[in-house]
């Protein structure tokens, strides 16, 4: 085969692969639309006050969170005031749980031997779920922002802690046997090596820890002594009957996690582009 042919091969397979990347995408939004659609018509049918249609739902979030002046990005005071703090106590656990994940992960991942003695440790703590571990917080933190932050980052460490290790173990030995004779130092094994072989396997933990992280939000706004962010907000609704504002919290809920997993598997994608081994 010529050069040019084997081009026009490529950039066929290119253009097919194209075509039907936005084929795919086109039929999930055509499936959304529809699922929304059959809503819709449901709850209208019914007129029911417990299952509000979803143009009144968008409807009443627009006027209750993003119907502000332009100086401050379309956001209104109610949503300054929940939406902001929810994001950053969820922000602050996720990051720190990341962090702490992945360096420890690390470090058991390295060696088979201390991989075996923590494992069971590790299992034990991944099985707890993670509601139960809020009041020992509050007995521990009191009611708060500390709390909050703590009772996110405790639990969402544990899958990014593993799937690191995980990923550390699996390393292939033949490439740890070049960075020897090679006389590569730690940091350099770390950065070569470890790190692009279990980048995958932590960014599965990272997907795992941030739906977590999200769902430990809601649940630590949820108790008594929270006065704001959206968890609050679901309290204060149900509290008072206001059950559009309910179920705006609850696609508003939907759509971060969404819009938060979709970032992550962009930046998944560019790195394991950039660090996957050869």
């Amino acid at each position: 085969m010529s050069r040019d042919s084997a081009v026009a091969v490529r950039g066929g397979g290119v253009r097919q692969v194209g075509r039907g990347a936005v084929g795919g995408g086109l039929l999930r939004w055509a499936v959304l639309a529809v699922a929304v659609g059959c809503w819709e018509v449901a709850a209208r049918a019914h007129d029911s006050v417990y299952f509000p249609p979803p143009g009144r739902i968008t409807d009443h979030a627009y006027e209750l969170w993003f119907s502000g002046p332009v100086r401050h990005v379309f956001l209104t005071d109610a949503a300054v005031d929940n939406i902001g703090p929810s994001l950053g106590r969820m922000a602050a656990g996720f990051l720190i749980a990341a962090v702490a994940g992945i360096a420890l992960g690390v470090a058991v991942g390295r060696s088979r031997r201390t991989y075996a003695l923590c494992n069971p440790v590790l299992q034990f703590a991944r099985a707890v779920p993670p509601p139960a571990l809020v009041p020992v917080f509050v007995v521990v933190l009191d009611f708060g922002t500390q709390m909050q932050v703590a009772s996110i980052a405790f639990s969402a460490l544990w899958p990014v802690l593993i799937n690191t290790a995980e990923g550390a173990r699996n390393t292939d030995p033949l490439r740890l046997d070049v960075a020897a004779v090679l006389r590569l130092n730690a940091v350099e094994r770390l950065r070569f090596l470890l790190l692009p072989s279990a980048l995958p396997r932590i960014f599965a933990g990272l997907r795992l820890s941030l739906s977590l992280s999200l769902i430990l939000m809601v649940f630590s706004e949820l108790l008594p002594g929270t006065a704001n962010g959206i968890g609050f907000t679901l309290t204060d609704a149900q509290s008072r009957s206001d059950l559009l504002t309910v179920w705006a919290a609850l696609v508003l809920l939907g759509a971060l996690g969404y819009l938060l997993n979709t970032g992550l598997l962009a930046v998944e994608k560019r790195l394991i582009g950039k660090g996957r081994p050869v």
